[in-house]
């Protein structure tokens, strides 16, 4: 019986790693970068399509150096847009795959969290995406190489969200 215990333990722990990994993500690092109260609203406008292709994160909240900058490639499949992203979110890399589901106009439930497109330039240059509990909060650009209007914009949105602005990083 004493030899079967530690084959028992294995082949749970196996069965544990494999369902993390179908999963397709660890769960994204929390942080507390905006207002609990504060209202947050996500882009009602946004069209899901204009999301597909590569984006830069040029933007975070966390301490500054914590990590480097990543970002995000959102494809189109049979099943519906799916992302795949390394990301500094709350001063942690974040890796992952997931489906990104639609939960609401410019909502997403991405890898058990929920993804809220704030802001989409009007050429969907640059997107500000953030969580209604604040856990995290990242502005992606399409070139990396973001202007200072749109920066700016970015800002602003995620200030009027209720995030603080005293913890957000320009990379």
């Amino acid at each position: 019986m004493h030899r079967l215990t530690p084959f028992v333990a294995l082949l749970l722990t196996a069965q544990m790693l494999a369902a993390c990994v179908a999963q397709g993500a660890r769960p994204l690092p929390q942080g507390a970068f905006r207002a609990k109260d504060a209202q947050i609203y996500s882009s009602a406008v946004l069209d899901p399509a204009r999301l597909v292709g590569r984006w830069k994160q040029v933007a975070g909240f966390g301490p500054p150096g914590a990590c480097k900058p990543g970002g995000v490639e959102i494809s189109r499949g049979a099943g519906g847009l799916r992302a795949v992203w390394r990301l500094c979110l709350g001063g942690q890399e974040a890796r992952g795959s997931a489906p990104m589901q639609p939960a609401g106009p410019g909502r997403f439930d991405v890898a058990g969290q929920t993804w809220w497109v704030l802001w989409a330039d009007g050429d969907y240059r640059t997107l500000a995406i953030g969580t209604p509990d604040g856990g995290f909060g990242f502005v992606l650009d399409r070139s990396g190489g973001i202007s200072g209007d749109r920066l700016r914009a970015a800002r602003e949105i995620l200030a009027w969200n209720g995030y603080d602005l005293n913890r957000f990083v320009s990379y």
